[in-house]
């Protein structure tokens, strides 16, 4: 704790000065009691429990302390919200996360994750979203309208896009909406958000552009990546040149649950659906593999956490605890008010203790 006036903690110098004031009214008080002749009313005034006597003084001298405290303008530090903070959520909505070991499937539970993720978050905090499979694509640029945000999110698996997953092109993406967010320029930065990978490519930092913990993004992908330009740990890199902490999320269990598809079920144990990608062709058990070595390896190399979900109450729990730290950073909040509030509760409690227990006099 530190203070905005520490000059006025030389107000706690009235807190002896009142015990002192106390005492010298005790002494008196005691030797009027020795000359008083009529001990039977002495000894009715005098009974009962001597403790109850000190516990309202007491409660008065600490109501007193706290005062002098609350005059000095007392300082916490703790997280603090600010006006220009961004999170961009990336959210992989890939023909993998229809899969089902997450129940009700993957893209489900993140859709409600997300949710629950805007309910926590502070309201001046501006979000953002990117939804990506083969290409990445701005679904919302950072906003306060949280309302907006939970709409694209409910809206994600209308998202059309090139079959595949394509990390690298993805962050790339959301570094670059985060930096303009905030109003840091990047003069390599050719791309618009809206372009495709292959343009992402070109967006190359000329120099590092510290965000100063002002952005941060939240990953959350089930799969290992297949397709784009960038790979994975290349836009990690520019994560971290500007200054960016990836949080990624693992989604999915190594089992990987099944893919409904009309007329029957594709699922994780083999089988003959096979697609080609640019990296080449996948299927079978690796196309429902999430991939958490590569994603641990992003939140790594960028400064984030990493958090492994293999189950809806996990992603939610993950959601949550991040929603109320970021977008915050360390800083000072005043407390005055809260030690104002705590002298005055204390002053009352004297003043009602000292009218319960004060000696009546018949």
């Amino acid at each position: 704790m530190n203070f905005g006036a520490p000059l006025m903690l030389l107000t706690l110098l009235a807190v002896p000065l009142a015990f002192g004031i106390y005492w010298l009214a005790e002494r008196r008080r005691m030797r009027y009691a020795v000359r008083y002749t009529n001990v039977d009313v002495l000894a009715l005034v005098a009974g009962g429990r001597q403790w109850r006597r000190l516990v309202a003084p007491l409660v008065f001298l600490l109501a007193l302390t706290t005062l002098c405290v609350a005059v000095a303008r007392p300082h916490v530090h703790t997280l603090v919200t600010s006006d220009k903070a961004t999170v961009v959520l990336v959210l992989d909505v890939s023909g993998s996360m229809e899969s089902n070991d997450v129940k009700p499937s993957r893209l489900v539970a993140a859709q409600r994750a997300l949710h629950l993720f805007l309910d926590h978050v502070p309201k001046q905090l501006k979000v953002g979203l990117v939804l990506f499979s083969g290409e990445a694509e701005v679904a919302t640029p950072p906003t306060t309208d949280h309302e907006l945000v939970q709409e694209a999110v409910n809206a994600a698996g209308d998202f059309q896009g090139y079959g595949g997953t394509a990390i690298g092109d993805a962050i790339a993406l959301a570094v670059q909406i985060g930096l303009q967010s905030v109003g840091i320029s990047n003069p390599g930065a050719s791309a618009a958000p809206s372009q495709t990978g292959r343009q992402l490519a070109s967006y190359t930092a000329a120099a590092p552009t510290p965000s100063e913990g002002l952005v941060s993004i939240l990953f959350l992908s089930d799969g290992r990546q297949n397709r784009g330009i960038l790979e994975p740990l290349q836009g990690a890199a520019r994560a971290k040149q500007a200054g960016i902490p990836v949080f990624t999320i693992a989604f999915g269990t190594n089992g990987g649950g099944q893919l409904p598809f009309p007329g029957g079920n594709y699922s994780n144990g083999g089988g003959g659906f096979n697609f080609v990608t640019p990296n080449g062709p996948f299927g079978g058990r690796s196309a429902l593999q999430p991939d958490p070595a590569t994603l641990k390896a992003i939140a790594r190399v960028t400064g984030g956490q990493f958090y492994r979900a293999r189950s809806a109450k996990a992603v939610q729990a993950a959601y949550t605890k991040l929603g109320s730290s970021l977008g915050r950073k360390p800083g000072n909040v005043e407390v005055t008010d809260w030690f104002l509030g705590g002298a005055a509760l204390l002053l009352v409690l004297a003043g009602v203790l000292s009218t319960l227990w004060a000696p009546r006099v018949p």
